[in-house]
């Protein structure tokens, strides 16, 4: 069973517009957050790992494919690592809620989409436990 967590929110709609909510999900363990504007949906951005640092994703324009990975081995991790693939855009009102340990790698389909970024750790502690791999690695993104 996966670490890797969804929580579901909700969406309003009525004649004034739209409200786009996540009421169950909790700030407690947020140290700040930021946007990645993804201008381009043939660039592949990853695979960043933390292994002391959680993350959460919220889709806030366009659309993403997300994979993520349990790192086995930090230095030299294995090569068939299985990747756990999701879907996000700015129609659903959903965060993904990824635990320490794990590594990700994102695809935009849509031009100049945009995710928010929730960050379990501040900087520069974050940056002290900033792992990075190749995009080819664990995912065939030319099938995605």
């Amino acid at each position: 069973m996966s670490e890797i967590e969804v929580i579901k929110g909700e969406i309003f709609n009525d004649h004034r517009g739209q409200i786009s909510s996540l009421n169950s999900f909790r700030f407690g363990e947020v140290e700040r957050y930021y946007f990645i504007h993804h201008p381009d949906p043939k660039v592949i951005r990853g695979w960043h790992a933390h292994q002391f640092e959680k993350k959460w994703f919220q889709c806030v324009k366009g659309s993403f494919t997300m994979a993520f990975v349990k790192i086995d081995d930090w230095d030299a991790p294995s090569k068939d690592l299985k990747a756990e693939i999701f879907e996000i855009s700015e129609e659903t009102s959903e965060v993904i809620c990824l635990p320490m340990g794990y590594a990700n790698c994102i695809k935009a389909h849509d031009k100049d989409s945009v995710l928010m970024v929730f960050s379990g750790k501040r900087i520069p502690e974050a940056y002290e436990d900033s792992w990075r791999y190749d995009a080819n690695n664990w995912v065939d993104w030319s099938k995605i």
